[in-house]
């Protein structure tokens, strides 16, 4: 029928993320390259905020993405970071998918598990590619022990990456040791610690994961990347404008990364330019651009809404291929004009 709405929950979503890792990494990196040659409409975010809860809001990311995907549609996605002290996960969010001939939406998909997923796809395959090709790294350190820190470590851990160490750091140091005692799989390092001192950790990793809160810089000392590691901003202000001045920037889109105060925004505020930028993904993927270990590497992606369609589309057609979905086929009432 054509004009069928299927619902996936957020099991069935979970399901084909955990046994496909490196399709879902293949997704992101083919939505990249299709954005690189055009193929995709990815208008700004908008933001709905609240006067009486300054730091919730709800999300909503519209985008189309062609290249074999050809669909259209949006997620939604809240925050409200009291919900941590709460028991449960500060990001709730649906993905709605819309047919690119006729505009019917054709599912609804749980996203809080998809919008974790691409965010990991993504930081994985930079960190693969910015890395000279290679899934080693001496030490790992992630500062910020939440969900999006356990995607990513997950998507580094199942997709064959080896890492002797793994330093943690939360400023709930609570969160780091249930980071370490539920997330961290021991068999796979040697050491795995918390440390309470976030300039220790920088010092003493080599690949480090950002994933915080944070909502302005709170790591300011240059010197701290001396030893010239590679950095996945996913958090995207953490960091101060001196430090991305002394270090290789990659985006995954420049216009895109360039708002909300993010640390690659503070830099063009201060400095009146985009210079600082070596360039996005996918440049280093398509040879346009180089980084090099001589000084540090940043990767700092504001997210895209092409992604989470790339992923919730593969998803749907992983699903509705094994039959799992919830087909409603008379959502629609009124379809004859």
């Amino acid at each position: 029928m054509p004009f069928e709405l299927s619902i996936i929950n957020g099991k069935m979503v979970s399901d084909v993320i955990r046994s496909g890792r490196e399709a879902c990494i293949d997704v992101v990196r083919e939505a990249y390259l299709a954005h690189a040659e055009g193929r995709t409409v990815n208008p700004d975010s908008y933001f709905l905020r609240f006067p009486e809860k300054p730091d919730c809001r709800i999300i909503a990311l519209p985008a189309y993405i062609g290249n074999g995907f050809d669909v259209a549609g949006l997620k939604w996605i809240a925050s409200y970071p009291g919900n941590i002290t709460r028991g449960f996960p500060r990001a709730s969010a649906v993905l709605i998918l819309n047919s690119y001939d006729t505009g019917y939406p054709f599912a609804i998909l749980e996203s809080s598990i998809i919008s974790a997923a691409r965010t990991a796809a993504s930081a994985v395959l930079a960190a693969e590619w910015l890395n000279g090709r290679s899934r080693t790294a001496r030490s790992l350190g992630i500062v910020g022990s939440g969900f999006i820190a356990r995607y990513v470590y997950d998507f580094l851990i199942d997709t064959g990456w080896a890492i002797d160490e793994v330093q943690l750091h939360d400023v709930s140091r609570d969160e780091s040791a249930k980071f370490l005692a539920t997330a961290c799989r021991p068999d796979r390092h040697r050491h795995i610690t918390v440390v309470d001192d976030v300039a220790e950790l920088v010092m003493g990793c080599d690949l480090i994961v950002l994933t915080t809160v944070a909502s302005t810089p709170h790591i300011s000392d240059p010197a701290l990347f001396d030893h010239n590691p590679l950095v996945l901003h996913i958090s995207l202000r953490d960091l101060a404008p001196e430090i991305l001045l002394r270090s290789q920037n990659v985006v995954d889109d420049v216009a895109h990364v360039m708002k909300a105060n993010t640390s690659p925004h503070l830099v063009e505020q201060q400095t009146g330019s985009r210079d600082f930028v070596t360039g996005t993904l996918a440049d280093i993927m398509l040879g346009r651009r180089t980084v090099d270990r001589r000084s540090p590497i940043v990767f700092s992606p504001f997210g895209m809404g092409i992604l989470d369609l790339a992923v919730g589309k593969w998803v749907y057609d992983e699903v509705v291929a094994a039959g799992q979905d919830l087909r409603l086929p008379d959502f629609f009432h009124e379809v004859v004009r």
